[in-house]
């Protein structure tokens, strides 16, 4: 989306010229597609920048956690921050979410929880540490994440996460597993008749029939399409 060393929102600004992975549409578009309605604790797993945990802020006055494991993106998110007019609604812990969910004293009181995690399980890796962490799920597997979440998610909560088609799949078959339900799934594909490009799955513990829609991000003018306008309308400064 943005090459640039930061990227400016409505209410804040995301500066990423410290971190590996940078800001994304598909991110812009989870950021604002999330329902945060009835939430009080939200925790945000490999908070990155701090966009999600900046986007969610904008639009509620819920307590919000974020975790990164890699050090310069903890600093940046930490900055980012501090920068905002949310700095005293979001914790930044430069720590993994294994051992978080372990040592919490949050265990089962988050209603909302949400990710933007390592995807890449078989693929060849760059030379860069940091993104490699960002991209890989070395660091965090699906198994852990799920896990994690289990520890730290309230009995009416919901987890949402963001992945590519496949490892989506992947994802929902092992969350299924551990009694994690998709309730909802937003694809993501850049234009109609297009390959999807993302998945934002919402799940939740009750066992339920799917709510399933699509957004297109462009016309085939390759203007931007109402429905992402809409969706962002209240963050890029372009709408």
């Amino acid at each position: 989306m943005s090459a640039n060393t930061h990227f400016s929102f409505k209410q804040f600004i995301v500066h990423q010229d410290q971190t590996a992975m940078k800001v994304t549409t598909d991110a812009c578009i989870f950021g604002a597609c999330i329902s945060i309605d009835g939430t009080k604790k939200i925790l945000d797993i490999g908070t990155g920048t701090g966009l999600i945990a900046m986007m969610l802020a904008q639009r509620t006055k819920s307590q919000i956690d974020a975790v990164e494991i890699e050090n310069s993106a903890y600093s940046q998110a930490v900055t980012n921050i501090q920068k905002s007019i949310f700095k005293k609604q979001i914790n930044v812990f430069n720590t993994s979410i294994q051992l978080f969910s372990e040592q919490s004293e949050q265990q089962n009181q988050y209603d909302l929880i949400v990710s933007n995690p390592p995807f890449f399980q078989n693929h060849l890796k760059s030379e860069g540490t940091s993104r490699n962490n960002s991209l890989h799920t070395d660091t965090l597997s699906f198994e852990d994440l799920i896990h994690s979440v289990l520890r730290l998610i309230s009995s009416v909560g919901t987890f949402v996460v963001l992945l590519p088609l496949y490892e989506s799949s992947v994802f929902e078959e092992l969350a299924i597993s551990q009694g994690l339900y998709p309730q909802k799934k937003l694809t993501i594909s850049h234009r109609k008749d297009t390959k999807i490009l993302r998945i934002i799955t919402t799940f939740g513990f009750t066992k339920t029939q799917t709510q399933e829609e699509n957004l297109i991000i462009k016309n085939p003018d390759e203007s931007y399409s109402f429905a992402f306008k809409m969706l962002l309308k209240d963050y890029y400064l372009i709408f």
